[in-house]
């Protein structure tokens, strides 16, 4: 199995089997190579190239063979420099480009528009999502991301208290006494009644978001201003509600 930094730091799978082939062997024909690494020759060639062109292998030619050998593996570490400088300026880029694609998003978007998101990275989306908006109101949460994702978590909060985004969060009865409350936050416990399942209610902007936080990963999200109006009276009644008690 290659080692899981070779993945981390951006190789591709192919990528990481050949360097993994090539740290077992040391230097080696394709033909070994490809034997090692489990994968048909022509894919190794190609890869091959592709890691010699990131600076990751060198070869040397002798009798009219090739030997591919590992170069020394500090390079990783400027390999993953590059990578971050590309990441900037792209980033970059894509800043420039921002206000065209809004509009031209904006332009098509329906007036209820309806997206389902799958595993962490569908989560990480939706929360990404979120930090476009000044306030998100909570009903049920259940402190799931922040137990089941905590380093996406913490650097997403950070951006979150950083942009002074707030929260009015409905918790579940269970975690009175055994949770803290984050910066910008407010919170108040639901009654035992609303912990029947790891699902959680989220409203900010124009958008109404179903999470399903238990053994799978799973979020609705609707987009719609009357939507989210009534969602956020049902919040607003809950809260007040509590508040009497």
């Amino acid at each position: 199995m290659p080692l899981p930094i070779l993945r981390a730091i951006g190789l591709s799978d192919g990528e990481a089997k050949v360097y993994q082939a090539l740290l077992d062997l040391g230097p080696a024909p394709a033909g070994r190579i490809h034997e090692k690494a489990g994968m048909e020759r022509r894919n190794v060639y190609d890869i091959l190239s592709k890691l010699i062109e990131k600076g990751l292998v060198a070869y040397v030619e002798e009798n009219g063979r090739k030997a591919y050998s590992l170069g020394h593996p500090n390079r990783l570490l400027g390999y993953l420099d590059e990578r971050g400088q590309e990441l900037a300026r792209l980033r970059k880029k894509a800043e420039k480009e921002m206000p065209s694609l809004l509009e031209r998003f904006s332009a098509r978007r329906p007036e209820i528009n309806a997206q389902a998101y799958r595993g962490k990275d569908g989560i990480k989306a939706v929360w990404d999502d979120m930090l476009n908006h000044k306030e998100i109101l909570w009903i049920g949460s259940g402190r799931y991301v922040p137990k089941k994702m905590p380093h996406f978590f913490a650097a997403w909060n950070r951006r979150r208290v950083k942009l002074g985004i707030k929260w009015r969060n409905l918790l579940r009865h269970e975690l009175r006494g055994k949770t803290r409350l984050f910066a910008h936050e407010q919170a108040r416990f639901l009654p035992p009644e609303f912990s029947a399942s790891p699902a959680v209610i989220a409203i900010y902007g124009e958008k109404v978001v179903n999470f399903l936080l238990g053994e799978d990963y799973f979020a609705f999200v609707v987009e719609s201003r009357e939507l989210a109006e009534s969602y956020r009276r049902y919040h607003k009644y809950l809260w007040e509600k509590i508040a009497a008690k």
